[in-house]
Order: C-alpha cells, then structure tokens, then sequence
C-alpha cells in the first residue's frame, strides 16, 4: 500500500482531532454545500492506511464536489441505450485502420509480449474512447469519493432527488443499488488514489467516465493499479498514453484467458471481461473481423 501512515502517533492525532473538533479535521468546506458527506470517507481511508495529511490535501482541493451530476447519471446508465453501430460504420473503420497504421510498432509489440491480436486491441480502444480522442468529462476523484459516501443516508437523499425524473426507479431499487455501489466505489477509490500516486498523476484532476473508468482504455481503477503495463518503456505506466494503454489491453486480455487460434465463442467469453455485456462483445468481434 503506497502511503502508509507514518505511525502509530499520527493515526492517534488524526482521530483525536475527529473526536474534539471534526469539523477542523478536513479542509473540504470551500463552496461544495455536501462537502460534510465525505468526511467519513476520509476516516476509512485512514483505515485502509493512508496518510492522514495527504488525505486532507486531496479534499481541500477546491475541485473537489460531491458530484451529483455525473453519479445519478451512472445510476440510471443503461447499456441498451448505448449505440454501438456508430463502431462499425465506414467512417469509425477507416479511423481504426489509420489508428493501426499510426501505433503499429505499439500495436506489433503488444502482440509480440501477449499473443493479443492488434484489430482486437483497436476494436477495444475504439469502443472505449474513439481511439482516445474522448476519456469522458468527469473527474474521476470526485465520484467514486460520491458513491463511496452513499453510506450516509443523507447523501442517498440528495442523489435520490438528483435522479432523472423519467429514468427514476422505485427508492427500494435505487437503496439496494446503492448499497453495493458505496462498498465498490470505495475500493475503487483507494486503488484510484495508489494508482495515481504511482504514476505521479494529479489525483484530483484526472477525468474519465461517470463510472471513473480512465484513460485510453478506460480501466476501472483496481484494474489500472493490478494490469496496467509499461508500452513504451518509461518505467510507468500511464494509461492516458496510447503504448502503455495498448499494452495494457493486450495483457488484460492475456491475463482472462486470451490465446492465439481461440475458438469465436472464446473470443466472446473473454472480451465479456472488459465489459459484461453481449451487445459490446459482438461489437468488438465485428469490428474486429472489418479490420482484417
């Protein structure tokens, strides 16, 4: 665990000052009207071992929000609504071709290292993030710190009342959705927090998806911090840079079962890893197959 606790002494004084003035503790009152939400938050990150001081930086950053925008949109999100068929069209093949042609040494030693073939990585990266060119808006900090504060019941409220209106599902759903969204994102959390620190990436400006999936093949953070994979050789692992993020599909990949001659159903069995849906895997296969 990076940032451990530099002893037993610290951890005291940080609790200590929770118990006499907690309102003093963390520096996240700056405008953000729910920034109270994410105190416990930072109590459990203690827990996980954190360094009490940087944990207080992070959220006194002025950047950081409850984000009850991009969350209650990951809430309703829906994978029937997604258009998968904008990926196989003329125009989105062409660009994946010139995307080939353009990383082919990243692409051929990807394949070299991992026995992944390149249409596949490119079919991945295409769906994702339109071959990099779009990450997502969101900062990645500031809602998986959201979901994970959903223990609070007051912090439920306020995402409740946020949900869109036609999209709005019964309150029994939405708690019993919300109970295993706190306990994942706060895992996701702190592998974001471990994972930016090691690759020196400023942890509260990183943006990605409203499910804080980031960078070029949009990696949930667990999976960046155990699989991400040095493309290019700079010693880091960077997945906002396309070597290291081809790299790290190709082994992600590998790492589910991935071999060369693997039988169509295979193929589909291991791509449903990336994303569990039907619709996506047929979409990678097809796009794939146009590559060829």
């Amino acid at each position: 665990m990076l940032f451990r606790a530099l002893g037993f002494l610290q951890v005291f004084l940080v609790f200590l000052c929770l118990a006499i003035t907690p309102d003093k503790c963390w520096s996240t009152d700056h405008g953000d009207p729910h920034a109270s939400f994410f105190k416990d938050v930072q109590a459990r990150l203690l827990d996980e071992g954190f360094n009490g001081g940087m944990i207080a930086r992070l959220y006194g950053k002025p950047d950081v929000r409850f984000d009850v925008e991009n969350v209650s949109l990951f809430f309703v999100h829906s994978e029937a609504r997604v258009d998968y068929e904008q990926f196989t069209t003329w125009r989105a093949i062409r660009k994946a071709r010139n995307y080939i042609e353009t990383h082919e040494k990243d692409l051929q030693s990807a394949q070299a290292a991992y026995r992944v073939d390149p249409e596949v990585i490119t079919a991945i990266i295409l769906v994702e993030t339109q071959l990099g060119t779009y990450m997502g808006r969101s900062r990645v900090f500031n809602v998986l710190s959201t979901m994970a504060a959903l223990n609070d019941p007051e912090a439920r409220n306020v995402l409740y009342k946020e949900l869109p209106p036609k999209r709005r599902y019964s309150r029994a759903k939405f708690e019993k959705k919300a109970d295993w969204r706190t306990k994942w994102a706060f895992k996701e959390l702190v592998a974001f927090i471990n994972y930016t620190a090691r690759e020196d990436l400023d942890t509260t400006r990183i943006k990605g998806s409203y499910a804080g999936a980031i960078g070029i093949a949009q990696f949930m953070p667990t999976n960046a911090f155990k699989m991400a994979r040095d493309g290019n050789g700079d010693g880091r692992k960077n997945l906002y840079e396309h070597a290291d993020a081809i790299a790290s599909v190709a082994y992600y990949l590998q790492y589910h079962g991935w071999k060369p001659g693997i039988s169509a159903k295979k193929q589909h069995r291991m791509i449903l890893h990336y994303n569990n849906s039907d619709v996506y895997a047929n979409t990678v296969l097809k796009i794939a197959k146009k590559l060829k």
